[in-house]
């Protein structure tokens, strides 16, 4: 998958030794498979059923290298091109064409129904582009974001294009800055920040994922693997995992089948159908969408499919509950789904994606921990499926972590719970033009590492996890962590015992009074019936849920916000914005279902 691209100098010394960049692997895969398909797009919208349209790899190379020369007249080598386009094959040949041209991407959303977008105003502002990429249907949408940014970005339509001319050579030829894109941070905890990440770390990590993915075959793909995704081009997991792994796993033969974020929630059938229908497939997708794909896929959506064929499902990008992957495999059993076939996955955007999965060939590892021991940061486990479920994650392979004390710098021994900290190429460049951040996030230092750890620099992730029997497991966010009586306690876990009985979004939060902490949870709750039945039907959930809190959890909650479904704010990708619930309920601004004040 990664070959070394050697360069001599005049009198025949190898000067440098460069890995190959994604782009010259595309032109790779051109000229070695050219009439082969490399990307298969299904659009839903053109026919319910599905229409596809194929890209071969000279299509896709071809395309790619007319945005790379048309860019090339709007900018320099360095300069930033916005993606914001509607999720196609044209977004793809955009992103590819800015990298091409040696410009820094940044892949962003179209904003939805003319609604002015702050985060993607923020992202603009901050980054500077000196052109944007989009197409001719989403431009309009796309000029309002623009007007507070400096410079008046030249504006690219990339299906205004003949994308299948033949393409002009590059003025002075393909030249790379060392940053390949910015991606940026969904903003869960804090603003958005642009991640750095460099051509070095993209194609250290995409070889990661396949030595990890496919270590039981040698570390190889199999050559009729398919990726699968409907995840958003503009977030780091649909991006990596449905748009570059096509090619840097292409030698063996691999292709990508892509339809839309939308298409999968207007009716998750789809993806199962999807993963049906091609060969070997690899698909990522958040732990939602597997509760919707379990909801939401009849068996008649499924009649005549089988998914005995499926390589992997991963999970990533969001917590991993035990009781999901429980009713995904109850429900799709039935359809000859492997019980090996689902698989943990861990990252983050500053370690461009991947960090370490569950290992393959085994049922997902699903492990019982006595809450009260968690509490107090020690990993105990428990036997009969009590106490708070976690899910295995793997242990350090291609990639390196090490559990840290996050105050004192030094590795935590077995069992006992601490940040997660990751080394290695992979690690991405920084955050950009923050250099102070940059430092406090990438440059950690361990005190006294254990024999053959390095002592820096770390990426320091904000995630708390802990390794039990080799065997990494995630309990959540450092910034997340409720203190509440003097006993820690971890939002994820709280909120994985409420859903079970509410079947909603949840949020559960820490809220200071004169004395202490309290816990509040905010509820997303459908709430049926007449009013009457509706009222007491929602009294009935609320002691349900404060029973279950304080049996499972030793905690009292101290508000209950019965909200309906949507009240909750998310970030692009998902994840519960817990610090927006916090201001929203100082300012009393959620909406309660029972009126309570």
């Amino acid at each position: 998958m990664w070959l070394p691209n050697i360069r001599v100098g005049e009198k025949g010394f190898v000067v440098s030794v460069v890995k190959m960049s994604i782009t010259e692997l595309l032109e790779q895969r051109a000229k070695q498979r050219p009439d082969d398909v490399a990307y298969r797009f299904v659009d839903y919208d053109v026919d319910p059923a599905g229409f596809a349209e194929n890209l071969t790899w000279s299509q896709v190379y071809n395309r790619v290298a007319v945005v790379a020369s048309e860019l090339r007249k709007m900018g320099k080598v360095g300069d930033r091109a916005a993606i914001v386009a509607p999720q196609s094959l044209d977004y793809l040949v955009g992103f590819l064409g800015a990298l091409e041209a040696g410009f820094v991407a940044v892949p962003l959303s179209v904003p939805v129904g003319g609604v002015h977008d702050e985060r993607a105003t923020a992202v603009l502002k901050d980054c500077t582009p000196s052109v944007v990429v989009t197409t001719s249907t989403a431009v309009d949408a796309v000029m309002p974001s623009l007007a507070a940014v400096s410079g008046s970005p030249a504006i690219l339509e990339v299906d205004a294009l003949d994308l299948d001319a033949p393409a002009s050579p590059l003025p002075g030829g393909r030249q790379l800055p060392t940053t390949a894109f910015l991606q940026y941070t969904s903003g869960s905890t804090r603003t958005p920040a642009g991640v750095m990440v460099t051509h070095e770390s993209l194609m250290e990590n995409l070889r990661q994922i396949e030595v990890d993915y496919f270590e039981d075959r040698g570390g190889v793909a199999p050559s009729d693997a398919t990726l699968v995704s409907w995840l958003p081009f503009y977030h780091d997991m649909g991006l990596v995992l449905g748009i570059f792994a096509a090619i840097a796993f292409g030698d063996t033969g691999s292709s990508a089948t892509l339809t839309t974020p939308m298409a999968f929630l207007q009716k998750p059938a789809r993806w199962m159908q999807l993963m049906a229908r091609n060969t070997a497939p690899v698909s990522p997708a958040p732990n939602f969408a597997y509760e919707l794909a379990v909801r939401r896929t009849s068996d008649e959506d499924m009649a005549g499919l089988d998914l005995a064929h499926v390589h992997t499902f991963v999970s990533g990008a969001e917590r991993i509950h035990a009781a999901t992957v429980r009713r995904f495999f109850d429900r799709f059993t039935k359809f000859n789904l492997p019980d090996t076939a689902f698989r943990s996955a861990y990252g983050l955007a500053e370690a461009t994606v991947y960090v370490t999965s569950a290992l393959p060939g085994r049922q997902i590892p699903i492990v019982g921990f006595d809450y009260e021991k968690l509490a107090a940061s020690y990993a105990q486990r428990c036997e009969d499926g009590a106490g708070v479920e976690l899910i295995g994650h793997g242990k350090s392979r291609s990639c390196t972590f090490r559990i840290v004390d996050p105050e004192t710098g030094i590795e935590c021994p077995s069992d006992r719970v601490g940040e997660v900290w990751v080394h290695g190429d992979n690690v991405s460049a920084g955050y950009w033009r923050n250099p102070q951040a940059t430092e406090r996030t990438f440059g950690a230092q361990l005190v006294n590492p254990s024999p053959g750890t390095p002592e820096g620099p770390w990426l320091r992730t904000g995630d708390l996890g802990v390794i039990s029997e080799d065997e990494l497991f995630i309990i959540g966010r450092i910034k997340d962590l409720l203190i509440v009586d003097g006993r820690n306690h971890y939002p994820d876990d709280i909120e994985a015992t409420i859903q079970e009985i509410s079947g909603g979004r949840v949020a559960a939060i820490s809220i200071a009074d004169d004395n202490s902490e309290q816990l509040v949870a905010i509820v997303e709750y459908k709430n049926r019936g007449t009013a009457d039945e509706a009222k007491e039907r929602l009294q009935n959930v609320k002691r349900e849920l404060t029973s279950a809190i304080s049996r499972s959890h030793g905690v009292r909650v101290s508000d209950l916000v019965m909200v309906g479904p949507g009240s909750i704010p998310i970030t692009t990708s998902g994840k519960i914005r817990r610090s927006s619930c916090i201001e929203l309920y100082r300012r009393n601004e959620f909406a309660r279902l029972d009126g309570a004040v």
